[in-house]
């Protein structure tokens, strides 16, 4: 092998990046100090972005297709390096393979819940769940703010971010809006609309763009929620008289269903209320008696 072969031979001549469909944003190809011929092949694939990186600065960009490389469609390269215009010379270049896919269902949720004001049941606490997509929409500002020299970064090197910043932002936007909480299930969408508007500037500054953003639930404390059911249930009934009626039902239904245990001390509760609600009623005088007795005669009798 003649010493010009053997030079060849360390040049690479194509570069790629089979994608293994895992939430890997960016990977570099490993050029393990191997100089790039001039004239090698580059093959980017749909739904993929190649980023030419030297000496620490973002230079060259490519499209999906196959692209041979030369001085002519590496412009900023070729001036960084000073290629001699005669001259085809290898040359050494870190190459970044960005993803343009959707990432989709990625979950977002509180850890600790929300203090919210509410205008009907005053302060109260909210927690929050629902997904969102993200794509990649700038790869050179993700590699420079986001990536910088790591050799492959996937989703989970973001994700918490992420799941901050959405968390952030709602409850800002929950809090300025003033809707009452038991309006916001009918407000889901129009929520999460302006949540991406706000959401557009800063995911745009680390080359994201956060889309597709769902709430899927906003609840409060359990004990708000059960206080929230006895008021719907007493306006469903009419009158506090009634909903004890209703009350005495649901015990004895209970009873029913378990008759020892608590269900028989639901029973008794039902029969205290019934006894009870018959022992404050006020007693009815007992009612007249029609005269059995035959009539008195108190005419004086007659002289005979």
């Amino acid at each position: 092998m003649s010493l010009w072969t053997r030079l060849r031979s360390e040049f690479i001549d194509v570069i790629e990046w089979e994608e293994d469909g895992t939430d890997t944003l960016v990977w570099q190809f490993p050029r393990d100090d191997n100089a790039i011929k001039t004239g090698a092949q580059l093959i980017v694939r749909e739904g993929q972005h190649a980023v030419f990186v030297c000496e620490g600065q973002v230079v060259d960009h490519f499209g999906p297709g196959r692209h041979q490389l030369t001085t002519r469609n590496l412009p900023l390269l070729t001036t960084l390096l000073a290629w001699p215009t005669a001259f085809e010379s290898p040359f050494k270049a870190d190459v970044f393979f960005v993803s343009l896919r959707f990432f989709t269902d990625i979950k977002w949720g509180t850890r600790h819940p929300w203090i919210l004001r509410d205008p009907e049941l005053g302060p109260v606490r909210v927690r929050g769940f629902g997904s969102f997509c993200v794509q990649v929409c700038d790869p050179g500002t993700l590699i420079r703010h986001l990536n910088g020299n790591n050799a492959v970064f996937t989703l989970d090197g973001i994700r918490e971010q992420l799941r901050n910043l959405v968390v952030s932002r709602l409850a800002d936007q929950l809090g300025e809006s003033m809707i009452p909480i038991l309006d916001l299930a009918s407000s889901y969408d129009e929520i999460a609309a302006t949540l991406e508007q706000s959401l557009s500037t800063t995911s745009h500054n680390f080359g994201l763009v956060i889309s597709k953003l769902l709430i899927e639930s906003l609840t409060l404390p359990p004990e708000v929620e059960a206080a929230i059911d006895r008021r719907a249930s007493i306006s469903l009934t009419g009158d506090l008289a009634a909903f004890r009626a209703y009350q005495e039902g649901i015990a004895l239904e209970q009873a029913a269903a378990n008759p020892g245990g608590l269900g028989a001390a639901g029973a008794g509760l039902a029969m205290g209320f019934a006894l009870g609600d018959r022992l404050s009623q006020p007693a009815k005088p007992p009612a007249e008696q029609p005269d059995s007795s035959p009539p008195s005669n108190t005419d004086p009798p007659e002289d005979g």
